[in-house]
């Protein structure tokens, strides 16, 4: 075998070794050493070969290998391979609100609680003594402010702030059974 020829053998095994590395997870090592056999393979045939050769060598293993490889990227999504390899999981907001913590939360809609860590936009508030992660639409509040549930959006508690509550139009809880 010619150098020639053994420089068509190291480029024709790193384009293989592109195409490995887009099915098998090596962090990089397989693209690295593509690169290193394409480099190899085109300085043997810039030294053993003429020019000519040498040139199309250098185009075909630097421009048309990565045209491939992004065309493989662009193709390998759609095959039946990586199909059965990537698990498509998309949530959408029905899925997440059936969740049960999800459906705690929902009970939380219109109730009035405390800040009991200041919301930045996110903290803790307290709604009838359970302690409830929540964020508010953007401003800020400090803590021992006063504030409703407005919504609950993929399990996240959305707060605003309200005026303190107003007891005097509550029964009297002392009763006699």
């Amino acid at each position: 075998m010619d150098y020639v020829t053994a420089a068509y053998v190291l480029i024709g095994i790193g384009f293989l070794f592109l195409i490995a590395e887009l099915v098998l997870p090596t962090g990089g090592i397989l693209f690295g050493l593509a690169l290193v056999l394409q480099m190899l393979g085109v300085l043997l045939i810039f030294t053993y070969g003429d020019t000519t050769t040498g040139l199309i060598a250098l185009g075909g293993a630097f421009v048309l290998l990565p045209l491939a490889g992004l065309a493989m990227v662009c193709i390998w999504p759609r095959t039946p391979l990586a199909r059965s390899l990537i698990e498509k999981t998309t949530m959408d907001d029905s899925s997440v609100a059936s969740m049960p913590g999800v459906l705690q939360l929902e009970e939380l809609r219109g109730r009035i609680g405390r800040v009991i860590s200041p919301l930045r936009p996110s903290g803790l508030v307290e709604f009838d003594g359970r302690r409830i992660d929540a964020m508010t639409e953007g401003m800020m509040l400090n803590v021992d402010q006063w504030v409703r549930c407005i919504d609950v959006k993929a399990g996240r508690v959305i707060v605003r702030a309200v005026e303190k509550p107003s007891l005097t139009g509550l029964e009297d809880t002392n009763f006699e059974v």
